[in-house]
């Protein structure tokens, strides 16, 4: 059975549409912000303030390649695609869906970006994560989903539906 492996801008509903998702599959949930935060023993931003964002990164890569998902839907961290192998990590273990939202609409959602414990360089907007971001998590998605509306039933079932979720191994 193949994971469901969660990928998108912070505030872009992952952990959400995770939870309701292995729910409606039946399936395990696992975020990996907390697998990172229990593995390290900090929280997200405290590593963030003590490593910077290239810590970050590498703390998050050496943490989660330990981390093989066996069927869960899986809520990745919005920096985990700054990894290629990480990325390609997943890539191998289930189906990238990327949970597609404007920045628009993450503005709103994203006032905390300095208590979030979001990875960025220097002062970025949102905005500009999002246009740094974006083109990465279209390049290793498999399937992408629009979230922009909040519409969680409709993500929810576009994902259910994929026929990769329902094909057994031969």
């Amino acid at each position: 059975m193949k994971s469901v492996i969660l990928i998108g801008m912070p505030g872009s509903g992952k952990s959400t549409v995770g939870v309701l998702l292995a729910k409606r599959l039946r399936r395990g949930f696992v975020d990996t912000d907390l697998i990172l935060q229990e593995k390290d023993g900090r929280a997200l931003q405290e590593i963030l303030d003590t490593e910077g964002a290239e810590g970050f990164i590498a703390t998050e890569e050496r943490i989660l390649t330990d981390f093989v998902p066996t069927g869960e839907v899986v809520a990745t961290g919005g920096s985990v695609v700054y990894s290629q192998s990480l990325m390609e990590h997943f890539s191998r273990h289930g189906i990238l869906v990327f949970l597609d939202v404007h920045a628009e609409v993450l503005l709103p959602r994203l006032s905390n970006l300095d208590t979030r414990g979001v990875v960025r360089r220097g002062g970025q907007t949102v905005q500009d994560l999002w246009n740094e971001r974006d083109p990465l998590y279209r390049k290793w998605a498999q399937v992408c989903v629009d979230n922009s509306m909040d519409n969680h039933e409709s993500v929810i079932e576009a994902i259910a539906s994929l026929p990769e979720l329902h094909a057994r191994k031969g």
